[in-house]
């Protein structure tokens, strides 16, 4: 392991090892930006950053308050230093919202303010069993009075609208007044790309005794963002407070003054509703309002009862235990909890690269989703997986336009995107990494396989395919020079360090596999479902002209191989580059990308991230074990990780090959990234592509799974100083568990009626009558 990398992993653990909780058990001021993106808290539809209740005016510096709704934007013009035609023309950007946690306490007139006063205790704590952020502290202030308080915050996952505070607190050393100033917040910007911009408007306002709204427009997109907040008081409360109410433009003040007696707790919960529309004739104000009252009349702890219920069923399917590594335990749960966080779940949005947890690439959907997430979902929660297709199908109106934008045929999904078109105004760092629509491609076939949905494939997945075929189509041509081959010219692949390329390996086997699964599928739902391909085909357009188009191109894709270093080269100009060495690469200018031009790094054999070595994973039944170990050989020491994605996908090829301590090192990389501020940047947000390679580095790489022409392989191993893991799948219908351990694997049917499956080359059938097996694993 090169010495880069090394360093990385000797890196302290920031939080204590817990198999179920993320606990932070001092405030330091330097790590709240951190600590935001680590305790943010979403359910897809909405998130929160972990900021506290309590506001700190003036301290940008040290906090970035953030709440967001998925697929809400705002929209400018995109600025060109050059302006060149077709270039996409308008941006999309995720809008920082209302702010409907903020919560202040005062004694007397002395505000509870951590840099101020003495904080005598202190914990905050993420459950990641019960999914729900808990802190609690005890604080003197200068007057020497202190207050115990605990807060809990949660955003239901079984009530999408719905977020709830329980804030409580118990004066330990007086009486005296206590009061709390609880606010909706409408006075926001965004803190990075609409900075200097007013992107929302107040439509409404309107404070009642404990209750009020506000509606905000964005300005730019026409989005009504409607919230409604009640506040449910303690009985203790009730018996000595006085409520008063304030209201501006756009702010919302509640008052509640109690006249507190030492040693008495006293609760008051804030529930918020959170509804918007982009349609004219909605209104997201009465359902938000209908919301929030079922809410109320359910009450704070039946809606608690409700979070521990859904996660208690998340985690039978999606929990991975892990014997022998706490780091690894708590980090698995972690990095799956804020995946379900950050998908969105209802076929009209994604899952932003920053998940609901930060505001950097600016709430835009990547290829991640399709090649890092939805597998995770595929074999965990179909349903959420399909969803995640559906946003596709969705744009696919969007993606027919973005490809006659680019004078191509079929459709090019967009690089960077909330609403479908594109968004990102650097062509060289998007438009050219047209493998996305092979991404696609590649991800539905997996859904498909894994869940057998043929309402599904028949009803939109067919017209996805066949419509990014169309693109690959006309992208490439047939080149004299290559033996009158089809060659891409002009592409990037993965490896975002080398646009502008000609055959770039993983493109070119894409393409392939796109257009040969678009041709399958199109052959088997014309065969069992004639009817449904033929009203397809007249609304497409589609004749057997063009599939025999598309099986012609795909027999003549040219196929990168270099007979001499017995390699696949990672495109047509790559090993003509300046050879160099990551680890002859200064520290201090890692990452690359900013602090090098792009003209030194084009120049160079150096990778961002996983090309070739992806595409030995996704195709890996077309390639010899062989030529995959001299690939990662060959490409490994020129990859300088600079991406998140790469770690893991060169833990799995590691795994496969018997490098085992490479393996395990890309592994925690992998797994801890966030935790761990390996990168030094989780401040952002999460890496919610990151957090599904940790899945796969365990079930692909470690497990050794794969899943090729609808069949499902095992080559488990169990890594040094574990003594087992287990974890859970569905496939088919069915769900199994599989429990690797030193010298076995056990494979348990958990439902369905029967699975089929190979470990090594042994086949193995569970069923009703024979529901658990055992296999000796080998050593590798």
């Amino acid at each position: 392991m090169r010495k880069y990398h090394a360093k990385k992993l000797e890196k302290e653990a920031i939080y204590p090892y817990q198999d179920w909780k993320i606990t932070e058990n001092e405030f330091l001021v330097e790590n709240n930006h951190h600590n935001e993106s680590i305790f943010a808290l979403g359910n897809g539809y909405m998130g929160i950053r972990g900021t506290f209740e309590e506001d700190y005016p003036g301290s940008e510096d040290t906090t970035t308050p953030g709440f967001y709704i998925n697929g809400v934007y705002a929209s400018e013009n995109i600025i060109y230093g050059e302006q060149s035609p077709n270039l996409p023309m308008k941006g999309q950007t995720m809008v920082n919202l209302a702010d409907w946690s903020e919560i202040n306490l005062y004694i007397n007139e002395e505000k509870l303010d951590l840099l101020k006063g003495n904080l005598i205790d202190y914990q905050r704590e993420l459950n990641l069993q019960q999914g729900t952020l808990c802190r609690k502290m005890i604080w003197e202030d200068r007057q020497s009075r202190k207050i115990e308080i605990k807060i809990t915050r949660f955003i239901s996952f079984s009530r999408e609208h719905i977020g709830a505070i329980r804030y409580q607190f118990k004066a330990i050393n007086f009486s005296g007044r206590i009061t709390i100033n609880s606010a909706l917040n409408g006075d926001v910007r965004n803190h990075h790309h609409l900075r200097n911009k007013k992107a929302l408007s107040i439509l409404a306002s309107e404070v009642d005794q404990n209750t009020g709204y506000l509606v905000h427009k964005v300005n730019s997109t026409d989005f009504k963002i409607a919230y409604v907040i009640e506040h449910l008081l303690g009985e203790t409360v009730k018996d000595h407070c006085e409520v008063k109410k304030r209201a501006s433009d756009n702010r919302i003040d509640w008052v509640f003054e109690i006249n507190a007696v030492e040693g008495q707790d006293y609760t008051i919960d804030k529930l918020a509703a959170i509804n918007h529309s982009q349609a004219e004739d909605e209104n997201p104000l009465s359902d938000a309002r209908a919301f929030v009252a079922r809410a109320a009349i359910t009450g704070f702890e039946n809606l608690l009862e409700e979070q521990a219920e859904f996660m208690a069923g998340y985690w039978q399917d999606a929990d991975i235990k892990i014997d022998g590594d706490n780091a690894l335990q708590q980090a698995f749960r972690f990095n799956s909890f804020h995946i379900l966080q950050a998908v969105g779940k209802n076929g009209r949005t994604s899952v932003p690269a920053k998940g609901l947890s930060g505001e950097y690439y600016e709430g835009h959907y990547f290829w991640d989703t399709e090649s890092y997430v939805l597998p995770f979902f595929a074999f965990q929660r179909p349903e959420v997986a399909r969803n995640l297709l559906l946003y596709r199908y969705n744009t696919l109106d969007k993606a027919r336009k973005n490809a006659k934008r680019m004078r191509l045929k079929g459709a090019l999904f967009p690089w960077r995107t909330i609403n479908g078109d594109e968004a990102s105004g650097f062509f060289m760092g998007s438009t050219v990494q047209y493998h996305i629509n092979a991404d696609i491609a590649y991800a539905l076939n997996l859904y498909y396989q894994v869940s057998n949905d043929h309402e599904f494939i028949e009803n939109y997945g067919l017209e996805i395919l066949i419509e990014t075929a169309r693109m690959w189509s006309s992208l490439g041509s047939y080149i004299p020079l290559y033996n009158n081959q089809f060659c891409f010219n002009e592409v990037c692949g993965p490896d975002e360090y080398k646009p502008g390329v000609n055959n770039n390996a993983y493109t070119n086997y894409m393409a392939k596999f796109n257009l040969e699964i678009a041709i399958e599928i199109a052959e088997k739902i014309k065969e069992n479902s004639p009817e449904k391909y033929q009203r397809l085909a007249e609304r497409i357009n589609l004749n057997e002209q063009e599939l025999e188009m598309f099986k012609e191109v795909a027999s003549d894709i040219y196929l990168p191989y270099n007979d001499k270093l017995e390699i696949t080269p990672q495109d047509d100009s790559f090993l003509y580059k300046n050879p160099i060495e990551v680890d002859n690469i200064p520290e201090d200018e890692l990452p690359l990308v900013k602090n090098w031009h792009p003209l030194i790094i084009w120049r160079y054999q150096v990778i961002k991230q996983a090309d070739v070595m992806l595409l030995m994973l996704q195709l890996g039944n077309n390639f010899r074990r062989e030529l995959k170990i001299k690939n990662y050989d060959y490409y490994e020491p020129k990859t300088t990780h600079d991406s998140s994605l790469s770690p893991a996908i060169y833990s799995i090829l590691a795994s496969e090959i018997g490098y085992k301590v490479q393996a395990y090192n890309y592994f925690m990389q992998t797994a801890r990234l966030d935790l761990d501020d390996y990168n030094e940047n989780a401040y952002q947000g999460i890496h919610a592509a990151c957090m599904g390679g940790t899945w796969l580095a365990l079930v692909q790489g470690f497990a050794g799974m794969r899943m090729f022409n609808g069949k499902l392989y095992f080559h488990p191993h169990l890594p040094d100083g574990w003594h087992k893991y287990q974890f859970r799948l569905r496939f088919k219908g069915s769900q199994i568990e599989v429990t690797i351990d030193q010298k076995k694997a056990n494979y348990l049917l958990i439902s369905g009626q029967q699975i089929q499956f190979k470990h090594y080359d042994k086949i193995i059938t569970l069923n009703q009558s024979n529901l658990n097996q055992e296999a000796e694993i080998k050593q590798v």
